[in-house]
């Protein structure tokens, strides 16, 4: 099982239709949810305090916890689906956190820290990215074509 926890709600239906389209992919290979949380516009300490909290709120005691942050662990795409595949038998759980960050409690619960990039990406547009890394991860696993 995959969760993946995002700060805000995605409201361009471009975004949207390329979303559903990998969850539609991933059916194949495992059970997805996404939960969406709503993003707050406080000061930015208190923003990333109260995000986190909500963060918190949607993690259980074993799930395997993977933050995806600027300077966080990098990967390829072939590093990342071995990774997947030697944790997919836990929960495993990807953070998306808002504009300002995610908050040092969340930070500490992680398993992992990781990151795509040292560019910072829109967290809309990064959902889809980190949807189609997954997807490309089991393509891996299952030795299909599709990554090059």
């Amino acid at each position: 099982m995959i969760k993946i926890i995002c700060v805000g709600k995605i409201k361009e239906q471009y975004l949207k239709l390329a979303i559903d389209e990998y969850i539609k992919r991933l059916g194949k290979y495992t059970k997805l949810e996404i939960i969406e949380l709503p993003d707050y516009d406080y000061d930015s300490k208190k923003t990333v305090a109260e995000e986190g909290k909500n963060i918190l709120t949607k993690i259980k005691e074993n799930d395997f916890v993977i933050t995806l942050e600027i300077n966080g662990n990098m990967l390829n795409s072939v590093e990342l689906s071995n990774f997947i595949n030697k944790k997919i038998s836990n929960n495993l759980t990807f953070v998306i956190g808002g504009s300002y960050g995610i908050s040092e409690d969340v930070k500490n619960r992680s398993n992992y820290s990781l990151s795509f990039s040292n560019l910072t990406f829109p967290h809309q547009l990064f959902r889809i990215i980190l949807l189609e890394q997954i997807y490309r991860s089991f393509k891996i696993i299952n030795n299909e074509s599709y990554h090059k």
